[in-house]
């Protein structure tokens, strides 16, 4: 029997956040080289984002190129960017019949001129879909966020008053200052760290670290990581009596 039907779809995350790893292990295992896993990993993506409306997730978040990764061979970065590019303009329909909305957060400014007008004109088309929106984090680093936001608040409170800074008004600086809170992050390939990835918003996050390999991850492992997290008890620093007491 899958895992689907074990799940409550009722009480789906509402917002799930991934840190795609392993392509290029996956394809050297495999003898290849290092773009072959990358191939394999976007027809993931595609399967992964159709399992979430599935499954009426609202939110998914991808780690899709940190800015970490421009320390990467330039041949490599090179074809991740012409990938990117043929991706996006690839499932320009399928992102249009199933209402798909895209969102982006990273520094933009960092990618390709041609990855930047691929990816604002998607942007456009989706901008009213509402079924399910799909952000992609883009040469993103999360404690470059938080230092942004810091500098925005700085630059944009008058220095004649003072303000105390609340946590409502940090996160109205924040990139996804337009999405909730992940409650559940998934790790592929079988390492268990964040790699300066939404620092802020997993506080209250549940983890989820998969051993597969981002190319062999698939729909039966993303049921399996729904299902863990609806095992767990959320408490948010509360006692279990207490949520008890809400919950009656």
């Amino acid at each position: 029997m899958t895992v689907y039907n074990k799940i409550n779809l009722e009480k789906t995350p509402n917002h799930i956040a991934i840190i795609m790893d392993g392509n290029g292990r996956w394809a050297k295992e495999r003898g290849a080289n290092r773009h072959f896993g990358h191939l394999q990993g976007v027809k993931v993506v595609k399967k992964i984002v159709e399992t979430s409306i599935k499954l009426n997730v609202k939110y998914l978040t991808l780690f899709t190129f940190s800015k970490e990764n421009w320390k990467r061979p330039k041949k490599e970065i090179d074809l991740l960017m012409n990938l990117f590019v043929a991706t996006i303009k690839k499932n320009k329909n399928h992102f249009l019949k199933h209402d798909i909305k895209i969102n982006t957060i990273g520094n933009l400014s960092d990618l390709p001129e041609k990855c930047q007008l691929a990816l604002n004109e998607m942007r456009r088309m989706t901008k009213d879909n509402n079924k399910l929106t799909l952000t992609l984090a883009l040469s993103y680093s999360a404690r470059s966020e938080i230092l942004n936001s810091v500098n925005k608040i700085i630059t944009s409170i008058s220095a004649k008053k003072k303000h105390k800074i609340t946590s409502e008004i940090f996160e109205q600086y924040l990139e996804t200052h337009n999405l909730p809170d992940p409650e559940l992050l998934i790790r592929t390939s079988g390492e268990k760290r964040i790699s300066n990835f939404l620092l802020w918003q997993i506080a209250f996050s549940e983890l989820y670290f998969s051993e597969k390999k981002w190319p062999d991850f698939d729909e039966e492992e993303l049921y399996m990581a729904i299902f863990e997290y609806q095992k767990r008890e959320r408490r948010f620093g509360k006692t279990t009596e207490q949520i008890s007491n809400q919950n009656y």
